[in-house]
This record gives structure tokens, sequence and C-alpha cells, in this order.
């Protein structure tokens, strides 16, 4: 496959980036997010989905308008680059019917007399044109987003619609995405598509690429031993004991016990990044800590997984003798 460099216009990660000139998109055989949700298509979205309305009648933003304003954002932002199709993900149906049909039996009704929209949804689609290796893994700059009705109240007159959007690199070998404070914006507030666009395009003007690379780059030279990472995971599960006023007075910690449990089973089982001897990465506890949240629900993933990559910077730091995640270390 043949393979060129070429600016980008975007700093330092421009001499790294690596433009592919053909692309033979990968079968998925993983997930950037997996557990309690489904995968659907934007065809399905659009022609099988009703769209939510405010008690008002105004109509909100539909699912496919968040994706369409993203990725037009992205396209325009990151012009003559290639882009894969959105991975669209859903959760918690909401079923109905519609008027004429109320009274009649569940089994009696058509595909015609039932309505059915998501209302958690998220997206995610890669550029496979701008790609680093790091540590043997293809990191691809992947963008997307995620919505859920249940944040904002239907029953009353239009008001400000909430999303979140985010960019960042995203792992080929496992689809974990890995983010960072610069690459997410987690309340945006909009009224129409015209300012989730304008919102896109800002989170990609002030996202630095290179920036993230060299926080990858510095967490695969941290070793973590073994001893090391048993006391990170025995104060994880300490935390969730701990009283409110016991928790302020700590590093914000948004994992429960069903995702340290996770990443302790992968510690001693992932194919890709169980420990192999007395010590592992920071990098390889990054993945283990991204893996372990993609069964969260749609309306929090993001949100852990950007704390997965702020709680290992801090272990990062601990072990070079700053004090504020030193009680992981214990």
């Amino acid at each position: 496959m043949a393979q060129r460099k070429e600016s980008l216009n975007m700093g330092e990660f421009a001499e790294e980036a690596i433009i592919i000139e053909e692309v033979t998109t990968p079968k998925r055989v993983n997930h950037f997010i997996e557990a309690n949700t489904q995968e659907v298509t934007l065809q399905h979205l659009t022609k099988d989905c009703i769209i939510p309305s405010f008690a008002s009648m105004e109509e909100t933003i539909s699912h496919q308008s968040f994706i369409g304003a993203v990725v037009d954002a992205a396209k325009d932002y990151f012009h003559g680059e290639q882009f894969d199709i959105p991975e669209i993900r859903i959760s918690h149906p909401i079923n109905g019917r519609i008027p004429s049909a109320l009274g009649k039996k569940a089994s009696e009704l058509t595909d015609e007399e039932k309505t059915l929209f998501y209302q958690r949804m998220c997206f995610c689609f890669e550029i496979p044109s701008i790609v680093h290796d790091e540590y043997g893994n293809h990191l691809a700059l992947s963008i997307g987003g995620v919505r859920a009705y249940n944040e904002i109240n239907l029953y009353s007159k239009k008001s400000v619609e909430r999303f979140k959007i985010f960019i960042g690199f995203r792992n080929r070998v496992c689809s974990n995405l890995m983010l960072t404070t610069d690459g997410l914006q987690d309340k945006i507030e909009v009224l129409n598509v015209q300012e989730l666009y304008a919102a896109a395009l800002n989170l990609f003007h002030a996202y630095n690429p290179s920036k993230d690379l060299h926080l990858l780059r510095t967490l695969g030279q941290m070793s973590i031993t073994t001893s090391e990472f048993c006391q990170i995971i025995g104060r994880m599960r300490l935390y969730q004991a701990l009283t409110p006023n016991q928790q302020k007075r700590l590093p914000r910690l948004l994992l429960g016990d069903s995702q340290i449990n996770a990443a302790c089973r992968a510690f001693v089982s992932d194919a890709n990044f169980k420990s192999t001897g007395d010590s592992i990465t920071g990098w390889q506890l990054l993945n283990l800590l991204n893996g372990s949240v993609k069964s969260s629900y749609i309306d929090n993933f993001l949100e852990r997984n950007l704390n997965c990559t702020e709680f290992v910077q801090g272990i990062q730091r601990a072990k070079l003798g700053d004090s504020e995640y030193a009680w992981f270390l214990g």
C-alpha cells in the first residue's frame, strides 16, 4: 500500500501523520462501547424512528441531524481527508403507537402503527488517513458524540438541548478511545443544528493532537510493578466505601466495582495489555481501564473514559513525587 507524508496544517502532528492513499476498512471485531447498547444504521434512524417533540410540539434535534452536523464539520475542517462511516450505538428504546391504534392488542399492531425512538445514542467515526503507531498499536484520529434525551425536559416548551462531542485517538487493536480534557466538550447546549456544527468546529480547532500523542508516549515509559498495581486497585475499591466528604478530599474517581473487576480480569487475561512479567506500563494501565468502561451506559461513557486518562496521568505524577494522587499508591 502506497504511503506518503503530507502537511495537514496541524502543527507538529502534521510531521507524524501518515496519509494513506488507498484504505481498506478492516472488519470490526470490537466496538468503542459494548454492553447495554446495540448497533444501528443511519438509515434505520432516518426511516424507522420518530423525532420526539417538546410539549409545545416544537421538534427536537434528531439523532441523525446531530450525526450529520458533526460529520459535516469534520469534513470541512479536515478537508481532503478520508472518513469512515459512523458506527452508531443506541440504548433505551422508547416504543409507542399512533393514535388510531389506541386500544389494540400489542399482538395485533402492524408495523405502520408502531412508533420508536431511542433515548440514548452515541456514534464514532475514524479518519483513517490520520494515523499513528504507538507501542505496536495502530491509533486513528476519531470523532464522535453522545446524546441522551433523558437530560432534557420534553414536557415543557422548547429549550436548549444537551450534547457531548469528542475527538481523540482510537486504538484499532481493541477500539479503546483515549480521551483528554482538550478532546471532550461534555456540556454543549444548543437550540439548532447550526449551533451544533459551530460547536464541533470550535472543538476541532482547539484540539492539539501532538499533545495527546506526547502523553501516550510518556505513559509507555512509566513502569508500574505488580505490587503497585494491586495497591492501586485496592485503593480504588476503598474509594467506593469512603464518605462523600472523604471523597471530596481526593481526586475524582468515576469507576465503580464492575469496572475495577473488569480491569483486574484484563490484567491477568487481556490478549493485548495483560501483565507478562513483574510490571506493566502506564500505557497498559490506561488501556486496561479504558477497556473496563466500555460496559458503561451511553450517557456516562465519555466522562468515565476521560476519567481513566486523568487517573493514569495522576498516577504518573504521583510516581514522580506529586501528592495529589499519592493516596492511591498508599
